[in-house]
């Protein structure tokens, strides 16, 4: 391999790149300020990262005019990014591209997005459980973790089946004895984390259902039941309330979204914040349903403030 076709720089490298000292490099490397990586006491520089990292120090950030969000599902932020849009007039962009928690993770870490939204479980476990899902990804010393909201997660039922308990036996049999037809998440989504971590506590295991579908986003699950493709599926409320459908709550989860430190103050996701704490932010999530913003905008974790070998 060329050393144009490493993907990562060494010290020396990138002081050449920066045309700066090589103390001030270890110095911004250990800082955070610098995206790097420490192995066996050597520190690498991805070299995409470096280079996203200086365009963004370009006049406050050349790419202070778009914001590209990923990750998890969810119709409320779908729903307000498409107002933001408008808003912008054709100034400034959000995109949105649903992926799930684990891949929006990765895309972040290599610099593709700016911003994931991510669910990884029950609220009252997530300030353990979203800094050490976010811990396993490259650049995460870099990152925050900003709550957006709490909403209401479990299972997405036909509106004929509104009368269905949590009951094992009751989800895996129709009234006819036929086995209900169950739509899932693609692995790394949160609401497939959920599914499989309530039906341990059913003391089922996914192969004992009736897999018919696999759908790669919330809307997707609803829409495949509303289609009668599919009979239940692990989804939010606001979901199910979409497309019309029943639902079956199982717990309130929180849905974070996670950033690097200048993207946190980019004026375009403080937009974000502002919009959800408004009148019309909070009427279109009470429209919506199942959701909490009490925290909407509180930073919960930084990746600078965690000891580090």
């Amino acid at each position: 391999m060329s050393e144009a076709d490493n993907p990562f720089l060494n010290v020396h490298q990138v002081a050449e790149l920066l045309h700066l000292n090589e103390k001030k490099i270890y110095q911004l490397a250990s800082d955070g300020a610098l995206p790097a990586t420490k192995i066996t006491g050597k520190w690498l520089f991805p070299r995409r990262l470096v280079e996203h990292w200086i365009l963004e120090s370009c006049h406050h950030g050349v790419l202070t005019d778009r914001l590209m969000i990923t990750g998890s599902d969810d119709p409320l932020l779908a729903a307000m990014v498409m107002r933001l849009n408008q808003q912008q007039r054709g100034q400034a962009f959000y995109g949105h591209s649903v992926t799930g928690t684990q891949l929006g993770l990765e895309l972040l870490s290599q610099g593709r997005a700016d911003v994931c939204a991510i669910h990884w479980g029950r609220a009252e476990e997530s300030e353990l459980r979203h800094p050490a899902l976010i811990r396993g990804h490259q650049g995460y010393r870099h990152w925050v973790l900003v709550r957006l909201f709490r909403r209401s997660q479990g299972l997405i039922i036909r509106s004929e089946d509104r009368h269905l308990s949590l009951h094992p036996r009751e989800l895996s049999r129709g009234l006819s004895g036929a086995s209900r037809r169950w739509v899932m998440r693609q692995e790394g989504a949160g609401s497939q984390r959920f599914l499989k971590e309530w039906l341990a506590g059913q003391q089922l295991r996914l192969e004992q259902l009736n897999c018919n579908a696999i759908a790669y986003s919330e809307r997707e699950v609803a829409s495949l039941i509303a289609r009668n493709e599919a009979d239940i599926g692990p989804g939010t409320l606001s979901a199910a309330n979409e497309f019309g459908l029943g639902f079956i709550p199982v717990s309130e989860e929180a849905f974070d979204l996670v950033t690097p430190r200048n993207v946190y103050f980019r004026a375009l996701l403080r937009q974000l914040f502002d919009y959800l704490n408004s009148a019309p932010g909070l009427a279109l999530a009470q429209s919506l349903g199942g959701y909490s913003l009490e925290e909407c905008g509180k930073l919960l974790w930084r990746g600078d403030a965690v000891q580090h070998d």
